[in-house]
């Protein structure tokens, strides 16, 4: 047949590739050529409508999900890009750690890292020398992400956080930080103390509130004390009622966080750490020097998300200051369905989490089973074709996926070397368990 014929019989099957910046990770069977992955440099040169770096990555168990994942974080250290990942619930991330030279730092009862979610971070550092408008803006941040969180732990005991709740904690967190009294440098605080601060009001606290008296404010505040009070003496005590003992080491070119030994608690209890460690961890990032790189990367994001709508918002929240906090903010989920699992089908909580979809501009598709495939179209606007790339060519191999950057698509094969395959493989549990007698 004519060329011409061949266009209208495979239409859009290939094209150009991508710009040849950023980190190799395989080859493009679409293009024929290389394939590299550079999520800040596609966003500021708006390739392929591109508008943000977040990327989101999906992919049935088994298919290199994760590998690709730590093959990304580890071709971009090579470019200056230092990773955090925010919440290792199954370890998978040591190997790697173990072989840069850093120790994860893990969380769990009889550990010694504490991960305080009401951190300052950065905001904190030299706040007396820090003009009054850009003081008022910082604890403007500060303040708002701490509300953001209180809302996601309230909320994910089934209690209802409204304005009134908001205007008391919002009072005690600034009385306990000293803000109210105008101090030079704010005190840290901890969820026990505003725990007790809650508890045990002043009456200036009550009348700052508006409530008719002492007993009003008790009263009215009694289910929202329940809810603190369950991480404070629950079966999460003791690991985000304290200062922060972790250091993050930003010279360093991984950073990992592991929540495996929180996995027997339960989906809650892990999802609810992660929900802490996304407030401590925007307060580590919401500050950046110029030039530093960084990766952000939050793995089994549906347990967080599942605590409820401002458990999601919190998550969005991050994926909107991406731009301008310079960060990549990676999702990992199984597939796209995982992200409506938040609530019942006309909730907020769900059209929340279909906006998370569009907040990523990088979707990375990997191997996914057939029944998967009208999720492929009817979220993600797959065509048939594109849509019989995910579910046949990329669950036939591992490593596989379909790579939609903006409007542009990719058909790329991953390739790891030996030395990558012994830091990234995920199925290194599984293969030792088949060993033993």
């Amino acid at each position: 047949m004519t060329t011409e014929q061949v266009g209208g019989v495979w239409p859009f099957i290939a094209g150009n590739g991508l710009s040849s910046s950023g980190a190799l990770l395989g080859i493009d069977y679409l293009s024929g050529g290389a394939f590299a992955a550079d999520p800040i440099g596609w966003t500021l040169d708006g390739v392929a409508g591109v508008t943000n770096p977040n990327m989101i990555f999906f992919g049935a168990p088994g298919r290199g999900k994760s590998g690709t994942v730590k093959m990304f974080a580890l071709r971009q250290m090579a470019y200056g890009y230092r990773t955090l990942v925010l919440g290792d619930v199954k370890d998978e991330y040591a190997p790697l750690c173990g072989a840069l030279g850093v120790e994860p730092h893990a969380v769990g009862h009889g550990l010694p890292a504490r991960i305080n979610p009401l951190d300052f971070g950065p905001l904190g550092n030299d706040w007396t020398s820090l003009s009054r408008a850009e003081a008022q803006r910082r604890a403007a941040m500060v303040f708002a992400r701490w509300l953001l969180l209180v809302k996601g732990l309230v909320g994910s005991q089934s209690v209802s956080f409204g304005p009134t709740a908001e205007t008391a904690v919002g009072q005690v967190l600034r009385d306990v930080t000293g803000y109210s009294d105008g101090a030079d440098r704010l005190r840290e605080v901890t969820i026990p103390q505003l725990w007790h601060a809650l508890r045990e009001p002043g009456d200036m606290l009550v009348d700052a509130c508006r409530y008719a008296d002492r007993q009003h404010f008790l009263d009215d505040t009694r289910a929202v004390r329940d809810a603190l009070g369950a991480l404070v003496t629950g079966h999460l005590a003791g690991l985000f009622d304290a200062p922060t003992t972790v250091q993050v080491d930003w010279r360093a070119p991984i950073q990992s966080l592991s929540l495996s030994r929180l996995e027997p608690l339960g989906d809650q209890a892990v999802g609810v750490a992660l929900t802490c460690l996304n407030s401590w961890g925007r307060a580590m990032t919401q500050l950046a020097e110029p030039g530093d790189l960084r990766i952000v990367i939050r793995d089994e994001c549906w347990k967080q998300m599942r605590l409820g709508t401002d458990a999601v918002k919190s998550l969005d929240a991050d994926l909107r200051l991406s731009r301008n906090d310079g960060c990549i903010q990676v999702v990992v989920a199984h597939k796209p369905s995982d992200m409506l699992t938040v609530g019942d089908a006309d909730s907020q909580a769900v059209a929340i989490a279909r906006d998370l979809l569009h907040l990523c501009a990088t979707k990375v598709l990997l191997g996914q089973d057939e029944q998967i495939g009208d999720e492929l179209s009817g979220l993600l606007g797959l065509s048939p074709m594109a849509e019989r790339i995910v579910t046949d060519w990329a669950a036939a191999g591992r490593g596989r996926a379909l790579w939609m950057v903006g409007s542009h698509v990719a058909k790329v094969q991953t390739v790891r070397t030996s030395v990558d395959l012994a830091l990234t493989d995920t199925n290194d549990a599984i293969t030792h368990q088949a060993d033993r007698p």
